[in-house]
């Protein structure tokens, strides 16, 4: 029996420590950071002549949709035109993406008739791009005005191989479940990132926004499922940082409904899978020992060992409850069945198009992990295919 509550409060401190803990850790981290490093002085605004060539790049596969919302949105952003250089990557795209893209001058587009996924596209786009930075944005994300301007800024830091945007999740209505319970994890998330890029490096950048160095990038494999995230940490990996930034934000309307919103957290979750594979060498910590507790804290728990210890406490749970263990038992019992009820609350309210906070973030999170197992099983079905059905937004 002893064994078995020593693996219920491991299982225990892992839930705990990877969705609270870890950020109560970092916050203070950061803020002994604060007292004893002096905060810098305000850069100076750098005059548009000696501002550097910066290439958009937008990845799309039919998109005529958003075509004409997304370049009035980049022809509106506050950098120098001539120094703008706007790049669509059209992967396969057989609607009129192409054509509705020649009315706009200058705009530069490499099609490829052959769909071979995001992946492919950034290492055909990137190749080809003839500045030192490239931003990459999706098409059906508009950018406030002032995004580049600060990218540009931020890589004043020659360590600073990476620059992750903010992302911020819009619901077309209120009630919206899947949208706004992919907003509230994003706030959540962004916290985290603003602690992360503080304290060291962000931990991985989101393609709804991010920039990089040309000269930093490393081609990847096809079938890269998380190619944003395995990009910015190979920069991580080699010595660089991610700074993060809510001053250069990307927004988007949320998943339409809980149903898409799965096939989103499903592949997220086989991403990660496979980039703990692909990025093995940051979980030694000689390397780089502040970005591998950052990396494995952050992102390697809740994609591998959390959502079991989540699952296995259950059991656990019960097996100490009925060898009559002790009270302590007993009340987190009690408090797993009133979080499980919750989440069914959530979902049910949820599927009727209406929202108690409280009950859909239990919902939420249990929605989250459980998509971890669902990544699992598609990560053993995904065969060397970066293409993939997209998530129809709200």
């Amino acid at each position: 029996m002893q064994i078995i509550e020593i693996l219920f409060w491991i299982c225990l401190f892992l839930v705990f420590y990877t969705y609270v803990g870890y950020g109560i850790v970092l916050y203070c981290l950061v803020a002994l950071k604060r007292l004893i490093c002096k905060k810098k002085d305000k850069e100076e605004e750098v005059d548009d002549n000696k501002l550097p060539h910066v290439t958009l790049m937008i990845c799309a596969y039919n998109e005529q949709d958003v075509v004409d919302m997304k370049m009035e949105n980049s022809l509106q952003l506050d950098y120098p035109k001539d120094k703008l250089h706007i790049v669509w990557v059209t992967d396969g795209s057989n609607d009129n993406t192409n054509s509705m893209l020649e009315k706009y001058e200058g705009v530069r587009v490499l099609h490829r008739p052959e769909r071979r996924g995001k992946t492919a596209a950034l290492n055909r786009g990137i190749a080809l791009a003839e500045t030192s930075i490239i931003i990459m944005t999706d098409a059906n994300t508009m950018v406030n005005t002032g995004a580049v301007r600060e990218v540009v800024r931020l890589f004043r830091d020659p360590k600073v191989g990476c620059v992750a945007g903010e992302k911020r999740v819009m619901a077309r209505c209120e009630g919206q479940a899947a949208a706004e319970g992919e907003g509230l994890y994003w706030k959540y998330e962004s916290a985290l990132k603003r602690l992360d890029s503080e304290l060291y490096s962000a931990m991985g950048a989101a393609g709804e926004f991010n920039a990089i160095r040309k000269e930093l990038y490393e081609e990847m494999p096809e079938d890269t499922l998380l190619d944003d995230f395995i990009m910015s940490m190979k920069m991580v990996d080699n010595g660089y940082r991610i700074a993060y930034t809510a001053d250069a934000f990307a927004m988007e309307y949320g998943s339409a409904n809980l149903e898409e919103e799965g096939k989103r957290k499903r592949r997220i979750a086989a991403g990660g899978l496979q980039s703990i594979w692909r990025l093995k060498r940051m979980l030694n910590p000689l390397r780089h020992p502040t970005a591998t507790f950052q990396y494995i804290s952050h992102r390697v728990l809740r994609w591998s060992i959390t959502p079991i210890a989540l699952i296995a406490l259950i059991p656990l749970n019960v097996i100490l409850v009925i060898g009559g263990n002790g009270q302590v038992y007993n009340i987190i019992w009690i408090l797993q069945i009133l979080f499980y009820a919750a989440a069914l609350a959530g979902y049910v309210l949820a599927c009727k198009g209406r929202k108690n906070k409280i009950l859909y973030i239990a919902y939420y999170f249990l929605f989250m992990n459980i998509n971890v197992f669902r990544g699992m099983a598609y990560l053993c079905k995904h065969k060397n295919n970066g293409a993939w059905e997209k998530a129809k937004r709200g």
